[in-house]
């Protein structure tokens, strides 16, 4: 069979796909829909703006809310002028709703602050970031990270109120609210404003115990330890063990005030008061000025010290001295001017007084009649001095009214400048004693005692001599010898003598006489005629022709 005969094949293309091929299509597909599980689970990115990046790591630093993850931080940078830490989370698609405007994000970590020691399981696991959800507001993707965890969530119950003061640093994040010491609440922030100069303090009163704030609930600081001395002696206070510690602020309506409504508004705003005195002293807000001058020393006499009249308080000391500019005279001034303030609230809880005006009229009366005032001691340890009002009827009337445009205040010397005066008074009359004269006189009078001195020593050994002599000495025989003469005459005139005897029986010779007058002396005094005429009676005359 020939090359020519030989059969061709017939050539066709067939197309077909390789079953290989739906491997790489299968993981493709599969590729995409995890890229589109992805993408739809995926949450919102978020900014964090930190002070310090200080136990964040990128990829590892979780976001959690009630101890859920719903984050990871994803980037950490410094912001563009290198004074905080700009932080990229992202977070879950749930947690997408919490992020408001009122979300609040702080760091866990260990911490030991005044509420005590919290954030120890991070010492293992790592510090983590934690979210308070938001309530209210839009939708928010940056956020402030809080230095410390907030006292309260947004949505707690509860009252929050303001405090402004003069300073700042008064109270700290987490302080306790007392109430008769126990903790009702605790300061939340702690802010300055730069236009009013005032520190302002956030406080959040837990419910309950937010419907003991009033209208005239007043606040002040309390420290853990209030010590103080003044004229009206110690006084000693201690808080609870927290503020002991911390401090705090305590409130409540002052003892015989009307409350007032109640305060139910968030971020209404009260005046801080540095102590509970001060919170007293300002519900004595109607007052007279006067003006007081002092011709003694005012030391020990403070601002603040008490105004009494018999142990009643009813002002206190404003200013001392009230201006230099107004001691015209310099030093050469013996006066010193003292503001003080005579407060209508104290006077009223003792006098009805219905105005300042009649309490002027009052006081202008007194004056008249000898109300004065003068300094005391009030405390004998630390010499602090008050202000003592006294009645004193001999007084002359005051003759000045004003003093660098207030109205005068008559005063007197205290007690202890008039026990100076006199303690004064009377070393001047001792100084002008004749104390020289006296002296010359004294001296004049030991030299003539001296000279008498001498002389009786002159007498004493002249004495001496002449009893040292025998004629003197045989003086005593001789006044035996007298003496025992005048005993025998006196033995003459004793019982056993017979002179004694003779008088004794002219005695009895003498009374036994007596007794026998004594019946005719009778009858002399019974019938003083009886010696002239007998004492017998005459008998009667019988007639004679009267006998039958």
């Amino acid at each position: 069979m020939s090359e020519q005969q030989a059969p061709k094949a017939k050539k066709e293309s067939v197309k077909q796909v390789s079953s290989i091929w739906l491997v790489p299509l299968v993981a493709i597909g599969i590729g995409l829909w995890m890229f589109y599980q992805y993408i739809t689970s995926q949450g919102p990115e978020i900014t964090l703006n930190m002070g310090t990046a200080e136990g964040i790591e990128v990829g590892k630093t979780e976001i959690k809310a009630l101890n859920v993850k719903v984050g990871v931080v994803t980037d950490v940078t410094l912001n563009d002028d290198y004074t905080s830490i700009t932080v990229k989370a992202q977070m879950d698609k749930d947690a997408a709703r919490m992020l408001k405007e009122d979300t609040l994000f702080w760091v866990v970590k260990p911490r030991i602050g005044k509420e005590g020691v919290s954030g120890l399981e991070t010492l293992l696991s790592g510090a983590y970031i934690q979210l308070q959800p938001g309530r209210n507001g839009d939708e928010e993707r940056e956020f402030t990270v809080l230095d410390i965890p907030p006292v309260a969530p947004p949505d707690a119950k509860g009252l929050r109120l303001v405090l402004t003061h003069n300073e700042a640093g008064k109270l700290g994040v987490g302080d306790p609210v007392l109430y008769e010491g126990f903790t009702v609440g605790r300061v939340e922030k702690v802010s300055f404003d730069p236009e009013t100069k005032k520190a302002h303090y956030q406080l959040f009163i837990f419910e309950p115990y937010n419907s003991l704030i009033r209208k005239r609930t007043r606040f002040w600081l309390t420290s853990g330890v209030d010590l103080n001395m003044s004229a009206e002696g110690f006084n000693l206070k201690i808080g609870s063990i927290e503020s002991l510690i911390t401090g705090g602020v305590s409130f409540r309506v002052p003892k015989g005030r009307d409350p007032g409504e109640l305060i139910t508004k968030d971020l209404s705003k009260f005046r801080l008061y540095n102590n509970l005195k001060q919170v007293r002293e300002r519900f004595f807000d109607e007052y007279l000025e006067y003006v007081m001058l002092f011709d003694e020393s005012v030391r020990g006499l403070n601002p603040g010290a008490p105004i009494e009249y018999r142990g009643i308080r009813v002002g206190t000391v404003q200013k001392v001295p009230l201006s230099l500019r107004t001691m015209r005279e310099g030093f050469t001034n013996k006066q010193i001017p003292v503001l003080v303030r005579i407060e209508l609230g104290r006077v009223l809880d003792h006098v009805n007084y219905a105005s300042l005006g009649d309490l002027k009229t009052n006081l202008e009366r007194e004056f008249d009649g000898g109300l004065r005032a003068s300094l005391k001691t009030g405390n004998l340890l630390t010499g602090a001095l008050l202000i003592d009002l006294e009645l004193y009827p001999d007084e002359p009337p005051i003759k000045q009214r004003e003093y660098a445009n207030y109205d005068l205040f008559p005063t007197k010397a205290g007690g202890f400048a008039q026990i100076q005066k006199q303690i004064m008074a009377i070393l001047n009359k001792v100084n002008e004693l004749p104390v020289e004269d006296t002296l010359l006189s004294l001296n004049a009078t030991l030299q003539t005692s001296q000279k008498t001195l001498a002389a009786a020593e002159g007498v004493a050994q002249e004495l001496r001599g002449l009893l040292a002599k025998n004629d003197t000495q045989a003086i005593p025989g001789e006044i035996r010898e007298s003496l025992q003469q005048i005993q025998q005459t006196l033995n003459g005139f004793g019982p056993d003598a017979q002179p004694y005897q003779n008088l004794e029986q002219a005695l009895a010779q003498f009374e036994q006489v007596m007794a026998e007058l004594q019946p005719v002396l009778r009858q002399l005094n019974e019938k003083p005629n009886s010696l002239i005429f007998t004492g017998e009676k005459t008998p009667d005359p019988i007639p004679v022709g009267g006998v039958q």
